[in-house]
């Protein structure tokens, strides 16, 4: 039986109104089964152009829309579909609305398959997908942290280290996972390999500079092995203010200050995180993916 057009109470035949690219591109996303390229890549390509250009609304429809399941099912599967899927979910982790809703549909834990691949690029959108996922959220980085995200991204700091973007990323989201993240979601650090003291050590150090331009914040981030296949991660951030700047503050008021207040740094936090980088499982059971893991 044929549908009949909408009708108004008068009988009036209503006006079919057209629905909006983002509306189309994400209703045949979620009515898909099979994830054929050619049908999906354009409608993905249209979801992601709409949330680049930070379209007023386009992320709640996303999240409301029930396509993240969709998105985590293309990241396991590992086809051609992968490397756009994980950039979109990247860009949709900047959204507060699509971040906590990313361990319920499954993206967080497809996100962590994904980083046992070789391919740079799709590692990178990745990284910063977690990193952007578990910023300023402890219910995230409580998540990501069970299924074993710390491990899996050390692993890729020292399987890629000629990287330089690569590494950028992972010591992002590695603090970001210690809720030690510091210039925004995405870092804002400019990061550089530091003096190791033993060759067991790999120590990244990154800057962030404050708006005032009085100061900035050091983050120093440590790789230790302690056993053949086991690391320690420790990560510090201080605060680092210059000559200026205590001038300043010394022209305002008289205070009594330590010998050592010259130096302008005090540090702010200090965590340590344990952890076994050997045999990474590929099994999707909690239990399989559970490290010796402490914050």
């Amino acid at each position: 039986m044929a549908r009949l057009p909408p009708t108004s109470d008068s009988g009036r035949l209503l006006p079919v109104v057209p629905k909006d690219p983002l509306t189309n591109a994400l209703d045949a996303i979620v009515v898909s089964t099979d994830l054929i390229e050619d049908e999906l890549r354009p409608h993905l390509e249209t979801v992601l152009t709409v949330i680049q250009e930070k379209q007023r609304g386009a992320a709640e429809h996303v999240a409301v829309s029930g396509v993240l399941p969709t998105l985590a099912q293309a990241l396991r599967r590992r086809g051609p579909l992968t490397l756009i899927t994980a950039k979109l979910v990247s860009e949709l982790a900047r959204e507060t609305v699509i971040r906590e809703r990313c361990g319920e549909t499954g993206v967080s834990s497809a996100l962590l398959s994904v980083l046992l691949s070789r391919d740079q690029e799709l590692l990178i959108h990745a990284g910063r997908a977690i990193a952007r996922i578990c910023y300023e959220s402890r219910c995230q980085q409580e998540q990501l942290l069970r299924l074993g995200a710390v491990p899996r991204l050390v692993g890729i700091l020292l399987g890629f280290k000629s990287n330089q973007a690569l590494e950028g990323v992972c010591l992002v989201a590695l603090c970001n996972l210690g809720d030690m993240g510091e210039g925004g979601e995405d870092g804002g650090i400019s990061w550089e390999r530091g003096v190791s003291l033993c060759p067991e050590e790999s120590v990244f150090r990154g800057v962030t500079c404050h708006s005032c331009g009085f100061g900035s914040m050091v983050t120093v981030v440590r790789l230790t092995q302690w056993s053949p296949g086991q690391h320690t991660v420790s990560i510090e951030v201080l605060s680092r203010y210059s000559i200026g700047f205590w001038t300043m503050h010394n022209n305002r008021r008289t205070v009594r200050r330590s010998p050592l207040s010259h130096l302008g740094t005090c540090p702010r936090f200090y965590k340590a995180i344990k952890y076994s980088v050997q045999n990474i499982p590929n099994s999707r059971s909690l239990k399989s993916l559970i490290f010796h893991i402490f914050l």
